[in-house]
């Protein structure tokens, strides 16, 4: 294992507590550097089988995720993981589902619901986070 992303790495959020997260999209080519050593993708089908570690949380383009209690549990194990380990957050475009979830992983780390987008298109994209629902699921989403 190894212990994070260059900070000043394209598509890498640091949270306040200083963990590093990359977002990427998936249509995009692997960026070029490390590779994750931990990857949660958000995709409305099963993707590909990565040669790391990685869990798939279903989130069709667009909308919010389907099993609302598992995206919660895989958002804090990414940030826990985000400690010792490079971490991948990724959709289809790196930008919706992605900001969304790195939104929620900010709330996770402290950032206040109301300001996690902002937060996240400050630090990661910004057009992170695309639809009006997704603003409101971050600034309901709670730790």
């Amino acid at each position: 294992m190894t212990t994070t992303w260059e900070p000043t790495a394209s598509g890498i959020l640091r949270l306040p507590s200083g963990r590093l997260i990359r977002g990427r999209g998936l249509r995009h080519p692997l960026p070029a550097g490390p590779t994750p050593d931990f990857a949660l993708y958000l995709l409305g089908k099963e993707p590909p089988t990565a040669a790391w570690e990685s869990r798939w949380l279903r989130w069709p383009d667009f909308r919010l995720p389907s099993d609302r209690p598992a995206t919660a549990t895989a958002l804090r194990e990414a940030l826990e993981r985000a400690g010792t380990e490079r971490v991948e957050v990724a959709c289809g475009g790196g930008q919706g589902r992605t900001g969304t979830a790195l939104a929620c992983i900010a709330v996770l780390d402290g950032v206040p619901g109301a300001e996690a987008v902002a937060y996240v298109r400050e630090h990661y994209a910004p057009r992170a986070v695309e639809t009006p629902w997704q603003k409101r699921f971050v600034a309901k989403f709670h730790a």
